[in-house]
């Protein structure tokens, strides 16, 4: 709940009897009253602590116009909120020094055109007062209730940032101290209005030692611990609903980030790859209501978009290795180590995505190669890393990491390692290999190779590994000499395969569907895949 303000003053019933009219400090009626104090002494700020609206008649007022600036000074370095004068005692018209005062220091200045009984004033204000302060002290109560909750439970970073925005009703960022824009909650707006050039309007904002509005844009800034030094900040960003921080703001947002250092404490710490990979899943599934919508989050957590070559690296490997090796944190440390900007995070619990922010005109081979040797020295095995193509536009992201996703799905154990894998490596092997489950592939090679395979197995034959050769060298003499026959044995295998098999090895469209049925077969074989054993 908002504090009283000099203008919510200005308008009760007990001061508008008195005609007020502002002569000075127009701009600063938003001034929170914290007490009224009536005094008619000189030197009123040795009873002041600042936040007062001060009533007086005028009568201590000199009338040297230095000792009417000290006054006024006194007032304006104490912080109060305003000084009300009444008309008809001492003066009968403001003094145009006082206005003058006033307004150097821009403080406001009332002047009261009729009498009115000081007392009544004092009373009714601080009655609201007293009520603004209770209602703070419940809505405190439940705040903090809402954010133990949230802590007993373990509840995620993100969690917290939203429960602070959807009770403040404005935007909410929580930020590292690199002025990354870890997680946030746009309150109703978008990430575009919040987020638009971040790191520029973060980094004019300073960090204050406890929560308070920060800042040429009013920020109201909270800081955010790990083992007692400064992690990052929370900040609550100004809207249209919330134009100004207010006491209860100050206190839900102070009290939001003792929750997320409590939460780091607890063992949430690797928010930097919950983030990146929030960010991965959110492009993935396009989660975006437009290009600059999706330009601004990605540019808030420092990865530049605009004049770079974006490029979408999936990485497969066993997912519980690579949790207890630390993957993703390592490649994420190893690649901002050598001044390469890059999202690292955890696409699925077996597969890591990596999208990489290079300069147009560098090569990214030989960074690749490094995050191969990196991935496979960290999990101490190898690993599949795919390339998808290099795209130049953010929502052209989602398509390349598919394609990234499909050569990792296809690598299977016939093919070649290489350090990295791009979709030209994809050949009829790895094509069968990634369909391995499908049973129309298994149902595929029954229907072509079943009773080839039955046969070999009631004689002991091996006129699969005949056909096999056959279709490998497309020539009956290199085929062989391979396995060591005669020609004339030879051809009488293959003559015995046809029959099995109702084909004829003469024509190409056949020879076409058996290969593609052995390929199939060798690869089931060599994964395991429906049943089929070596």
């Amino acid at each position: 709940m908002p504090l009283l303000t000099v203008a919510d003053v200005l308008r009760l019933s007990v001061i508008v009897a008195g005609l007020p009219r502002v002569m000075a400090g127009e701009e600063q009626l938003a001034r929170a009253v914290r007490w009224v104090h009536v005094t008619e002494l000189l030197d009123p700020a040795s009873f002041l602590e600042g936040g007062e609206l001060v009533l007086t008649t005028g009568m201590p007022q000199p009338n040297d116009p230095s000792r009417l600036r000290g006054y006024v000074d006194q007032l304006a370095d104490i912080g109060a909120a305003g000084l009300v004068v009444e008309l008809g005692r001492r003066y009968q018209q403001v003094p145009p020094d006082l206005v003058a005062a006033c307004r150097a220091r821009e403080l406001p200045l009332i002047v009261l055109s009729r009498g009115i009984r000081f007392i009544e004033v004092t009373q009714t204000v601080h009655a609201l007062i007293l009520d603004a302060q209770g209602e703070l002290l419940r809505r405190s109560q439940q705040v903090h209730e809402i954010f133990t909750g949230l802590t007993l439970r373990n509840a995620e970073p993100k969690e917290l940032v939203r429960a602070a925005a959807d009770l403040m009703g404005r935007p909410v960022v929580l930020e590292n101290l690199l002025h990354h824009a870890v997680f946030s909650c746009t309150a109703g707006g978008t990430a575009g209005q919040v987020l638009e050039a971040w790191q520029r309007r973060s980094r004019a904002t300073p960090t204050p030692d406890t929560t308070q509005a920060s800042g040429p844009e009013g920020w109201l800034v909270a800081p955010v611990e790990h083992n007692g030094r400064r992690w990052g900040r929370l900040v609550a960003v100004p809207n249209a609903a919330a134009p100004a921080a207010d006491p209860e703001h100050t206190m839900i947002l102070g009290r939001a980030a003792t929750a997320l250092t409590l939460a780091r404490l607890t063992g949430h710490t690797q928010w930097d790859r919950q983030a990146h990979t929030c960010a991965l899943l959110e492009l993935l599934r396009w989660s975006y209501r437009g290009r600059t919508e999706a330009r601004i989050r990605v540019e808030a957590l420092g990865i530049p978009v605009v004049g770079h070559r974006l490029i979408a690296l999936a990485i497969g490997h066993h997912g519980a290795t690579a949790d207890e090796t630390g993957l993703d944190d390592r490649l994420a440390d190893a690649l901002q180590g050598s001044g390469i900007r890059a999202l690292v995070g955890r696409l699925s619990p077996d597969r890591t995505g990596v999208l990489l922010a290079l300069a147009r005109a560098s090569t990214w081979q030989p960074v690749v190669e490094r995050v191969s040797r990196l991935t496979e020295e960290t999990l101490g095995a190898p690993a599949v890393v795919a390339v998808g193509p290099g795209v130049t536009e953010i929502d052209q992201v989602a398509r390349a990491f598919r394609e990234a996703e499909e050569v990792v799905d296809a690598v299977g154990p016939t093919t070649p390692h290489r350090p990295f894998h791009v979709p030209s490596d994809v050949g009829l092997p790895e094509l069968l290999y990634a369909l391995r489950d499908d049973i129309r592939v298994q149902r595929y090679v029954e229907h072509q190779l079943g009773r080839l395979i039955e046969y070999d197995e009631r004689h002991a034959g091996d006129l699969l590994t005949t056909l096999r050769h056959y279709l490998a060298a497309g020539n009956k003499s290199i085929a062989a000499k391979q396995i060591g026959l005669s020609r004339q044995a030879f051809y009488q295998r293959l003559h015995t395969i046809e029959r099995l098999l109702g084909r004829d090895l003469e024509s190409g469209v056949q020879r076409t569907q058996l290969h593609v049925a052995v390929t199939a077969l060798d690869t089931l074989t060599a994964s395991g895949a429906g049943g089929w054993g070596a």
